[in-house]
């Protein structure tokens, strides 16, 4: 038992520089969940939405990857702050968007445990009403993009990703700027797990 126990612990101890080394060979693309944030106004601030949302991007080169993105809204986080404290609450709301980006991310540092990124994406910020769970919402959501209140959205944005092996973080933050009548600018955040493959 202890001889298995030795060379269970000597395998382990020789491979983890190997499988660091190998950071390299995690670098066709990614996929990954993302927890997010929208600011819809900064002149409101009971207009702070967060969601869930999920990406898939494949490397052309290097330093750049072709990325995929779509998120839904489905809560109001409602802060206040008061001389005693910050307040903060997270209710389901019935005004939720749907956003769908795509675009390059530019990345530094491409093969190593941490990187940072720009990107620019283009796609559609949807924005619709709905009293249903947030799984009937986002089905609901998604098949109103082409008939529902669809507005033409921008992404630039810049962040930072950590890996252990194919395992990471990801954190981005950008302006979603939506075309209704003029720009809008909106404060976007998000943060999550991601796998590089």
């Amino acid at each position: 038992m202890r001889r298995i126990l030795l060379l269970a612990i000597l395998s382990v101890g020789l491979a983890a520089p190997s499988c660091l080394m190998a950071q390299s060979e995690y670098n066709h693309g990614e996929v990954g969940v993302f927890a997010d944030y929208f600011r819809l106004s900064a002149t409101n601030p009971n207009s702070n939405l967060v969601g869930l949302g999920g990406r898939a991007a494949f490397n052309v080169s290097t330093h750049v990857a072709i990325e995929a993105e779509m998120s839904y809204d489905f809560a109001r986080n409602y802060t206040n702050t008061f001389s005693n404290g910050v307040t903060t609450e997270t209710v389901n709301t019935r005004f939720r968007p749907l956003t769908g980006l795509f675009g390059p991310k530019f990345q530094a540092g491409s093969s190593g445990p941490i990187r940072a990124f720009v990107t620019g994406k283009v796609g559609f910020v949807n924005f619709s009403s709905s009293t249903q769970g947030a799984a009937a919402g986002f089905t609901g959501a998604v098949n109103a993009i082409t008939t529902g209140n669809t507005r033409v959205a921008f992404y630039p944005g810049a962040g930072l990703e950590g890996f252990w092996g194919p395992f990471g973080l990801r954190l981005d933050a950008g302006d979603e700027i939506y075309i209704d009548s003029g720009a809008h600018n909106n404060l976007k955040v998000e943060f999550g797990p991601t796998i590089r493959f």
